[in-house]
């Protein structure tokens, strides 16, 4: 290995300048850091068409909410880990959204996920006690959440 003179090529992986030729792979230059050892190719990674399509069409179809990581890993032959790196990727590339000043209040449907099976009554059946908490200036969180044993009904 060679230092190359021609240019100082910084390492991706720790910035050093101290990167030497490391031969050929698919038709570009690799180098490897002196410092960190990381071996590198100048440019994007490679990535056929093939697969650039896949990863569009993976994060079009999670998107529309109907498809879980689990399915899409299936039809596409690629690991859930795999999926979950595409939308993510996918979703760093987009803008945070905004809230409109003009929107006060959001109601949630009740969302249920049990790990193990309850077998006692939740409900209106059961009493709660809301807390209003404010998140954001202007916003306001509701929390439901049941009584504990030792307190007393209003």
């Amino acid at each position: 290995m060679s230092k190359c003179t021609k240019c100082a090529v910084e390492c991706k992986n720790c910035k050093s300048k101290e990167t030497t030729k490391n031969g050929i792979v698919r038709g570009k230059q690799r180098y490897k850091c002196k410092e960190c050892g990381y071996n590198f190719v100048i440019g994007h990674a490679y990535h056929s068409r093939q697969k650039l399509a896949k990863k569009a069409l993976v994060v079009m179809l999670y998107s529309l909410g109907r498809t879980s990581y689990s399915m899409l890993a299936k039809i596409f032959g690629v690991t859930n880990g795999t999926i979950h790196n595409w939308v993510t990727e996918a979703a760093n590339g987009l803008a945070s959204p905004a809230i409109p000043d003009e929107i006060k209040e959001i109601e949630f449907d009740e969302m249920w996920h049990y790990i193990v099976k309850k077998n006692e009554n939740c409900g209106s059946s059961r009493q709660l006690t809301a807390a209003q908490v404010e998140q954001l200036r202007g916003y306001l969180d509701s929390v439901m959440k049941r009584l504990s044993s030792g307190s007393m009904p209003n």
